[in-house]
């Protein structure tokens, strides 16, 4: 790979990032500025964005439940959206067809296949959002990833009949997989923490990607779905493997959108014709919000989702080249949808970095959609009379709980996002209630405002700043502590008036005062 387009990139989201914007579009900008002034190629990055691909849905299937696939709101809301928008999409684009000839169509067909291309969102531009803002464990996050896997899905289907591959009589053996949980146990156990877990990771998503790709099935579906069996035969090994993963997995995905930029550079008229698919893509929140409305959610819900899917995806550039290599479309159809995908993460990359101010601003109109009755998922519980709220009931959090009850605390809550962590937290005792800590309806409808002490808990520091931002705009008055993972994270928090505790700083004290207890009651035996 030319050196050239890793400093053009590296430049160019460095100046994306000072201009308050994600990296990313720096390096679109960057592989379209190469392939203009022929530095780099497509084919040298191919096989670094088919690896960060690849890692991508094998650390979503680390992260994703089966169980998250199975709502109506998931699975209904992703083919509904197609049935509504697939049809509007063919229509603009026959159109268009008629109007400029190199754009035409020789068959309905082939209109209706690029539509299907066209309905798709980006599952690496909703991941890397949510990582920016620090909130992939969110509810409407995992509803939106669960849209995209159902998608991808479909995808993979398209592409193998649009191929005239299909899978071959080997593929049979694939349903032989989820028996292979204890022996991915075994060896989970036998690779320890070290670089071999890494080194693991990669090689579990690459191999299982070569496996399916050999039984004609799309490779990333198996990389995805040997990241769910990991993750189901060991959770605590699965984010622990997760986490190594992020960084090469983000840096490997510099590769793909600086790809994008190397499909080719369209003429004025294809300019045109992306720039009207781009405006077409302001209808898919607005389709996504009304389902999941109607399909019981909260009006926050589905409008953070919404606008998470406000774009097209890399999905529908590989269904497009699918369908040219079948005589389905014409070559230049690919250039403008690479046009198209590029404007979208334009369009909806300032929409979702102000996707809290605008829910804010027009609140009292969204939620006039919602419905009477809701999903229990959506249910904001009281906290009743509490003195203390721990956000976040993880590790981190449970131990801040029980620590406040052994230390004399009787009136704690707990809040946690994951409706059924809440209930095991029920059953063990604690005083937990289901809630998403970030959530402003949440802090208004229940009175966490009124504690005097929160305690947050979580991992993720963007997290941690939204909600001591959220708290400071509520006017809380009360005191704020939250757990830091590093010293500059400790030093931020402390700015803005939280007592913060370094988790890995501040654990040699605690380890040497848990011993110096221990030694005393021994003592005392």
């Amino acid at each position: 790979m030319d050196p050239l387009i890793i400093v053009l990139a590296f430049s160019a989201g460095l100046l994306l990032r000072r201009a308050g914007m994600p990296p990313m579009l720096g390096y679109l900008i960057a592989g379209f500025v190469g392939h203009a002034l022929s530095i780099g190629s497509g084919d040298a990055l191919a096989p670094i964005a088919d690896a960060g691909v690849t890692l991508l849905l094998f650390t979503i299937g680390l992260k994703l439940s089966v169980g998250a696939l199975k709502p109506a709101y998931v699975w209904g809301s992703a083919f509904l959206h197609m049935i509504i928008a697939v049809p509007l999409t063919a229509a603009v684009i026959l159109l268009v067809g008629h109007l400029y000839q190199p754009l035409s169509f020789s068959n309905t067909s082939s209109a209706w296949a690029l539509a299907f291309a066209l309905s798709f969102s980006s599952t690496v531009f909703a991941i890397k959002l949510c990582e920016e803002r620090g909130e992939s464990s969110s509810f409407y996050a995992s509803i939106a990833i669960g849209i995209l896997v159902v998608q991808d899905i479909m995808a993979v289907v398209f592409l193998g009949l649009a191929s005239g591959k299909f899978p071959t009589v080997w593929a049979f053996a694939l349903l032989l997989l989820p028996f292979t949980k204890p022996l991915i146990q075994r060896m989970l156990r036998a690779i320890g923490h070290g670089e071999l877990l890494l080194f693991s990771g990669i090689a579990f998503a690459l191999t299982m990607s070569a496996v399916f790709e050999f039984v004609n099935i799309k490779g990333g579906l198996g990389a995805l779905l040997i990241g769910v069996l990991v993750a189901h035969a060991d959770r605590d090994k699965a984010k622990e493997l997760h986490d190594k993963l992020l960084g090469i997995k983000n840096l490997l995905l510099i590769g793909f959108f600086l790809q994008i930029g190397y499909y080719g550079f369209p003429s004025v008229v294809m300019i045109i014709v992306a720039c009207v698919l781009a405006l077409l893509v302001v209808l898919r929140p607005i389709i996504y919000f009304s389902l999941l409305t109607l399909l019981g959610l909260r009006a926050r819900t589905a409008w953070f989702t919404g606008i998470l899917l406000f774009n097209y995806s890399e999905f529908g550039l590989i269904v497009a080249a699918a369908a040219v290599q079948a005589g389905m479309l014409a070559s230049d159809w690919v250039t403008t949808l690479t046009l198209a995908m590029a404007l979208s993460f334009f369009v909806a990359t300032p929409i979702n970095k102000n996707v809290h101010h605008y829910y804010l601003k027009y609140r009292g109109k969204l939620t006039k959609f919602e419905r009477d009755k809701r999903l229990p998922e959506e249910e904001i519980e009281p906290l009743g009379q509490v003195g203390t709220a721990v956000l976040g009931m993880g590790r981190v959090g449970r131990n801040a709980y029980e620590a406040l009850h052994i230390a004399g605390h009787k009136s704690i809550v707990g809040v946690e996002q994951s409706l059924e962590r809440t209930e095991a937290h029920k059953s063990d005792g604690f005083n937990c209630v289901h809630g998403d800590a970030s959530d402003r309806d949440f802090w208004e409808r229940t009175g966490l405002i009124n504690c005097d002490l929160i305690m947050v808990g979580l991992s993720n520091h963007r997290e941690n700043l939204q909600i001591v931002e959220l708290a400071h705009d509520l006017g809380f008055k009360g005191k704020l502590a939250v757990a830091a993972r590093f010293a500059d994270n400790k030093e931020e928090l402390e700015k803005l008036g939280c007592i913060s505790f370094n988790l890995y700083e501040e654990a040699g004290r605690d380890f040497a005062l848990h011993t110096l207890r221990r030694l005393e009651t021994e003592s005392a035996a």
